[in-house]
């Protein structure tokens, strides 16, 4: 009778390593299982033991300025609107062809993530404000599928666009004929915290990495040994900021 509980116990193995096992390697060689929760592995490992730094300039904090533009909406939004709120704020066009769509598709998921969360919010403020009336923006945001009550699409008088870009973000924005599309911009998101300051982590080396790259495509899969994709990055981040209290 042992012997044949030994087959028996033999034979199933034997099945299970002719069925199961080659199924396991096909889901590793194909990265099914490493991509399968995502939200278990890159941004909770993104978010181990940070804390944020304050952006310093001249020995100061640095904090956004007071601005006034008109939204995708027709309404007049200021910085006070994102008062209490952790926003990310970018600078685009909406006839960019190149760094936009990736940015835009970045910030869509980071909307996602936060859902219709009131203490969060996005700034994008167009670099070409003359086409990018409150209307077409109205269509870009539907095209975009941009949904979050406090995503503010935002166009103005262009000199005072450029100086909040420059000066108050210090992220580059201008016109450049060379460029496609005719304008230039770094493709940088800023994370601000409730009391409106500029707040990033630091890097590898103890320096602030300051700005968070938004041109770069959120990738589904980080190899080992890899830099942390810095979307994750800043979802972890602006996370930890909107339940700071």
């Amino acid at each position: 009778m042992k012997n044949y509980s030994y087959i028996g116990i033999s034979f199933v193995i034997l099945i299970f390593g002719i069925i199961v096992v080659p199924k396991i390697i096909d889901r590793i060689n194909e990265r099914e299982v490493v991509s399968s929760n995502r939200s278990d592995g890159q941004e909770e490992r993104a978010s181990e033991k940070v804390e944020l730094e304050y952006i310093m300039v001249n020995g100061e904090k640095k904090k956004v300025p007071a601005f006034e533009f008109i939204d995708q909406h027709g309404d007049t939004i200021t910085n006070k609107d994102y008062d209490g709120k952790v926003y990310i704020a970018e600078f685009f066009f909406s006839t960019c062809p190149t760094i936009c769509p990736i940015m835009k598709e970045n910030l869509v998921q980071v909307q996602d993530v936060f859902g219709e969360n009131d203490d969060f919010g996005i700034a994008s403020f167009s670099i070409d404000p003359q086409h990018d009336t409150p209307e077409v923006l109205k269509e870009y945001a539907a095209l975009n599928g941009i949904t979050h009550p406090n995503w503010h699409l935002m166009t103005g008088e262009r000199e005072e666009i450029y100086d909040l870009a420059n000066s108050g973000f210090n992220i580059y924005a201008g016109e450049d004929e060379n460029a496609e599309g005719g304008f230039a911009h770094s493709g940088y998101f800023a994370l601000v915290d409730k009391e409106g300051y500029i707040r990033s982590r630091k890097d590898r080396h103890g320096n602030p990495i300051i700005y968070y790259r938004g041109s770069v495509p959120r990738k589904s899969i980080v190899e080992p040994g890899e830099e942390e994709p810095q979307i994750d990055i800043l979802i972890a981040d602006a996370k930890k900021l909107v339940n700071d209290k």
